[in-house]
């Protein structure tokens, strides 16, 4: 009795192994062959983003080729996060910055700050946020337009106390019922400006060195200790924490 249940055992064993074997190598196999398609996929998803940042025409390169990593307080970032530099004839024409607005109503909210050289904003686009549906989530164009009203301004135009919302007494609009959203974002967006003007030399140095010298120049002149955040024109306060820390709960309604 005793060998006939071992010899049993022995035969499930082995086809519960040989069925693991199986499924791993058909696992395995599937992860191979789709692969290269999933990343095609996301590269075109990255492209088509980019592209909605700079008019068609406005760079011949390709952007995801000529990028940098960075880390600076002024862009939110705790880790270093890949800008884009557009080149038009040889010589750098935009760049698009990822930059992290950490006070949101509902937590940090990621974009896209595309800059021409001449430091007006080419344009502005959301890639990730937990923003209210109905109230803070007319920051992506989808929604409304509000996103666009970026596109042309520089430091200059309009001057600092105008980057903020209008309740705020800024030039910006906010949403009916949601003011913290759009003045983070405002905020972000200045912050992005300030960023470029401050290390536009190498930002704009050419295509080809962007991955190299340039990413390296650019990253020992960042400040990763501390962050400054602007909630609105002409106020100011440290947040070491950029990306873990939560902002406080935005009661409903219209609120300062």
């Amino acid at each position: 009795m005793l060998p006939e249940i071992s010899r049993s055992m022995l035969k499930n064993a082995a086809v519960l192994g040989l069925f693991a074997i199986v499924t791993v190598g058909a696992v395995t196999l599937l992860q191979q062959g789709t692969a290269e398609r999933i990343q095609a996929a996301e590269r075109a998803a990255q492209v088509r983003a980019l592209g909605e940042i700079l008019p068609a025409g406005s760079y011949d390169n390709h952007l995801l080729d000529d990028s940098m990593q960075i880390q600076d307080r002024l862009l939110g970032n705790k880790s270093p996060l890949p800008a884009y530099v557009a080149i038009k004839d040889g010589r750098p024409s935009a760049v698009i910055l990822q930059a992290i607005a950490p006070d949101g109503y509902s937590g940090a909210i990621h974009l896209l700050v595309g800059i021409h050289a001449d430091g007006r904003v080419a344009g502005v686009r959301v890639i990730g946020h937990r923003e209210t549906p109905g109230l803070g989530d007319k920051i992506e164009l989808a929604k409304s337009p509000w996103i666009r009203s970026f596109e042309g301004k520089s430091l200059s135009s309009p001057e600092a106390e105008g980057w903020a919302v209008k309740k705020d007494r800024g030039e910006f609009d906010q949403f009916a019922g949601a003011t913290i959203t759009p003045r983070a974002v405002v905020g972000a967006v200045h912050r992005a400006l300030q960023y470029f003007d401050a290390h536009k030399a190498e930002l704009l140095a050419t295509g080809g060195e962007t991955t190299g010298a340039v990413g390296d120049a650019l990253e020992s002149r960042t400040e990763p200790a501390g962050a400054t955040v602007h909630s609105r024109a002409g106020s100011a306060a440290t947040r070491d924490e950029l990306q873990t820390n939560e902002p406080e709960a935005e009661p409903q309604g219209d609120q300062p």
